[in-house]
């Protein structure tokens, strides 16, 4: 064989290995999303399965946290408006976790190795989660719009109302709830979703 032959092949194992940090095209449509990345509807069913965590509220969620880029993370801090200085924030991978609750998710669930940029792992982390804020707070696992709030604010937050005073948070968390229901009418149509 070619020494650009095997050059290629390797290449194309180990981006199959690591995943890509690049999204799927046409993020409005979850049939579109699914069919491209077969392993992100794996990962969802997944988390469904084990959860509750419907299919169209982790979408939506993940649609607002990282547009599905695996190693999306928050911009950087700076000093005097030039010399960067750190992050916003640790939130990092799809799911945005932040560094102290995905710790807390490994050691609740035993899943030492899960990584925030692995689809499987994020969904898995997101179903934890949102599960403990419906035992926590009695929010649905369907309700987009309270998740998303409580995801954003923490349970403690969320139990406060820190989030009544922030209305850029309120648009946001509509927002995620209408995309979640389109992804649910969209997941309904598509031959690969059911």
């Amino acid at each position: 064989m070619s020494r650009v032959f095997c050059t290629m092949i390797l290449v194309l194992l180990v981006a199959s290995c690591g995943g890509s940090s690049t999204p799927p095209r046409n993020l409005d449509n979850a049939c579109s999303i699914v069919t491209q990345r077969p392993e992100y509807l794996k990962a969802f069913r997944a988390t469904e399965r084990k959860w509750g965590l419907p299919i169209h509220v982790q979408m939506a969620t993940i649609h607002q946290e990282s547009s599905f880029r695996s190693n999306a993370r928050t911009p950087h801090k700076y000093l005097l408006g030039v010399i960067p200085n750190g992050r916003v924030s640790s939130a990092f991978g799809y799911s945005q976790a932040l560094d102290g609750t995905w710790d807390d998710y490994r050691a609740a669930t035993g899943r030492r190795g899960a990584r925030r940029d692995r689809i499987r792992d994020a969904t898995d982390f997101m179903g934890w989660y949102m599960t403990q804020t419906q035992e926590r707070n009695g929010v649905s696992l369907y309700d987009a719009r309270n998740q998303y709030l409580a995801y954003h604010e923490g349970h403690s937050g969320y139990a406060r109302g820190s989030y009544r005073s922030k209305a850029w948070l309120l648009n946001v968390a509509s927002r995620v709830e209408s995309r979640a229901q389109t992804y649910q009418t969209q997941l309904a149509t598509c031959r690969r979703a059911r």
